[in-house]
């Protein structure tokens, strides 16, 4: 039994831009043995769509260099990225999703109604994200820009501060709360994606940043990739209060595959097994209920279980889950339902 799956997060458009520009289309379309996700890949595991992150990569030489693990980063934060970069890598990205979109590889979708119509027709259903609005500007003329090409979510930051708010370091034994809350700015782009129906993603943004989110949107709060702290000590997994807060909301968390999110001890260890994941997802049942709980694997960002691999061991997960004792009916929506439920609610 293939069940079918939603997924929260993926940085594939970032691994495809680092290629050539005449092979980033067919490396999707037709499959690569690097990265985590393509289109063959996704239709053998059952992946019905997801939110494209593009993200704009800091200006340095080894991403690896602030990547978390016990002591890495010292608590210090990536440089802040200029709005002429982040542009320049953004609209890149932006740019490849719409060549796949005409390729026919996928749908860029603005609504539920999109998804379940891409769904219908077998096409990959793409929610368009950026993960860290670096590429806004302070008077959200790029918002507009963006929004037109087909932006429905945004997370504030990635772990760097930037004109809106501060993200949290990559840091293992250590609490999210650091830094100072949203800028003005920051609590205008939220003000804007309520009104507009972006979501707004909590993922890598800063305790205090979290708490004016929470304080200041009437919409569900948001976690796409991002896992227990109670079980990892991570600063990008979510503490009882914010989960208390995402629940309260009747938000979602996307369970991200990430090993060093996942593990108690912040390795970056592919010998991570399935019950570990497991064991996340029953702690985010607990504090959220049964609505709340998605998948966010951060594939083609991250280092995955080698049980996982890449996408196509997905189903590995769901089946761990029915072997747990979960019903079908709750493995269906915490694959997909849960997803499709906050886009409806949120995006329209």
């Amino acid at each position: 039994m293939t069940i079918p799956f939603f997924d929260g997060h993926n940085d594939t458009l970032l691994r495809l831009l680092e290629k050539p520009k005449e092979e980033r289309v067919a490396a999707f379309v037709e499959g690569t043995k690097d990265g985590h996700l393509d289109l063959p890949r996704a239709e053998t595991a059952g992946m019905e769509g997801g939110f494209f992150a593009m993200f704009p990569p800091p200006v340095m030489t080894d991403l690896a260099a602030v990547a978390s693990g016990p002591g890495a980063g010292k608590n210090d934060l990536p440089p802040e990225l200029g709005l002429a970069d982040a542009q320049y890598s953004t609209n890149g990205m932006a740019a490849l999703l719409l060549d796949l979109e005409r390729a026919g590889a996928l749908a860029i979708c603005r609504s539920a109604a999109e998804i379940r119509s891409a769904i219908a027709a077998r096409r990959l259903a793409a929610i368009f994200h950026i993960e860290g609005a670096e590429a806004i500007d302070t008077e959200f003329r790029a918002f507009e820009v963006l929004y037109a090409a087909g932006l429905r979510s945004i997370g504030i930051t990635w772990s760097r501060a930037n004109a809106f708010g501060t993200g949290v370091p990559f840091h293992h034994n250590a609490d999210p709360d650091i830094g100072p809350g949203l800028t003005d700015a920051g609590k205008e782009l939220v003000r804007i994606c309520d009104v507009r129906g972006v979501v707004i993603d909590l993922s890598h943004l800063n305790a205090a940043g979290f708490r004016d989110v929470a304080a200041l949107s009437t919409k569900p709060l948001v976690a796409t990739h991002s896992n227990v702290h109670a079980i990892c000590p991570a600063t990008r997994n979510l503490t009882d209060w914010q989960l208390a807060a995402i629940r309260e909301s009747q938000g979602i968390v996307g369970l991200n595959f990430a090993t060093c999110f996942l593990r108690p001890d912040g390795r970056m260890d592919p010998d991570t097994g399935l019950d570990l994941m497991v064991r996340h997802v029953d702690a985010l049942l607990e504090a959220l209920g049964e609505d709340g709980v998605a998948l966010g694997s951060d594939f083609d960002g991250a280092g995955m279980p080698a049980t996982i691999g890449d996408v196509t061991g997905v189903p590995k997960l769901l089946q761990a889950l029915l072997d747990k004792g979960y019903g079908e009916a709750l493995v269906r929506k915490i694959a997909l339902e849960n997803w499709l439920s906050l886009v409806e609610r949120v995006i329209g």
